[in-house]
């Protein structure tokens, strides 16, 4: 016998409050319409037929206090959350992959090669294998974002007011990121900063890209220090400043040291070469992250060790001493 059960919906007007207050317009109705697919979620979006004060908005849209959100008729299928057989392993993979948690948030280091939710065209993502996880727990999600390809500490909020803290923090720059990464050729070590700012194009065959832009860009800066010098690369620490798309390997490519293995902004020549040694991915990993705790104010650090194999590939290149 299944416990799942068919619930079918007409229109419906929800009215926003003070917990849902920040909540991505996506991310709520996840949440409301458990069991109906990403894929319809994103579908009645790109539509119109989710309104929210009477208007069309989109899946990015942040919630405020008040709002009031037209929900059309879908068809629920409520139970126990499914988790795709192919997806099996990577739920049960995260299991060792909290680095912290407590009553108001975990920290996850996330593999390169998920995304970290789903959305259109990615019906399981990070946040979706966590709550399959963990279904006993009413309120998950992401309180930042790390692409695809990016691996490492990314947080997640159990609680609304923690997530709305944390939000906060971001706002105020108090949340400190320090990335690793390895760029072809050698770091001018007194370059420290980046200062350049960046705008979101998109392009004839529908691909976003970011580009420097003194003109129409918004301001963005990313710290960078040398770790260690390479043969013919180098490894780097990334702090970036601001949260921009793709920021650090924008800024990276824009000091001609691309980050290596960056499919869409890297040196093809470095990405070979990577290739040849081993390297399927982007040398891109969250290493640390330092943020307030929401509870008590205090300060955590977590980390989270770098992977095999970006450190095969840092082995493969470290200059051996005779």
């Amino acid at each position: 016998m299944s416990d799942k059960h068919v619930v079918s919906h007409g229109v419906s007007y929800n009215t926003a409050n003070e917990d849902d207050e920040g909540q991505r317009l996506d991310n709520y109705l996840a949440r409301v319409l458990k069991g109906v697919p990403r894929s319809m979620l994103y579908r009645i979006l790109r539509r119109g037929e989710v309104r929210v004060n009477k208007g069309r908005v989109s899946p990015s849209y942040k919630l405020k206090a008040g709002d009031i959100i037209r929900i059309p008729p879908v068809t629920v299928t409520e139970g126990p959350v499914t988790i795709p057989s192919s997806n099996l392993h990577l739920v049960q993979d995260l299991k060792d992959r909290i680095l912290f948690e407590n009553e108001d948030l975990l920290v996850v280091n996330k593999p390169a090669g998920l995304a970290a939710h789903g959305g259109s065209g990615i019906e399981f993502g990070l946040i979706e294998a966590l709550r399959a996880l963990k279904p006993d727990q009413r309120f998950l999600e992401l309180a930042h974002r790390l692409d695809k390809e990016t691996s490492g500490c990314l947080i997640v909020a159990k609680r609304r007011s923690a997530l709305r803290n944390l939000h906060e923090q971001f706002r105020q720059r108090i949340v400190k990121k320090r990335y690793l990464t390895l760029v072809p050729g050698k770091w001018d070590r007194r370059v420290h900063l980046v200062d350049a700012p960046l705008v979101r194009n998109e392009l004839r065959s529908g691909e976003r890209m970011v580009e420097v832009s003194f003109k129409n860009g918004a301001p963005s800066s990313t710290g960078y220090d040398v770790v260690e010098f390479l043969n013919g690369a180098t490894l780097m620490a990334a702090m970036p400043h601001t949260g921009r798309t793709h920021q650090i390997r924008v800024h990276s490519a824009y000091v001609k040291h691309p980050v290596g293995g960056d499919e869409k902004y890297g040196d093809k020549e470095f990405n070979a070469y990577l290739k040849s040694i081993g390297l399927k991915r982007m040398f891109l990993h969250a290493f640390k992250i330092t943020f307030l705790n929401p509870a008590d104010g205090k300060m955590l650090k977590v980390e989270a060790p770098l992977p095999p194999e970006l450190e095969q590939a840092v082995e493969a290149l470290r200059i051996k001493e005779e």
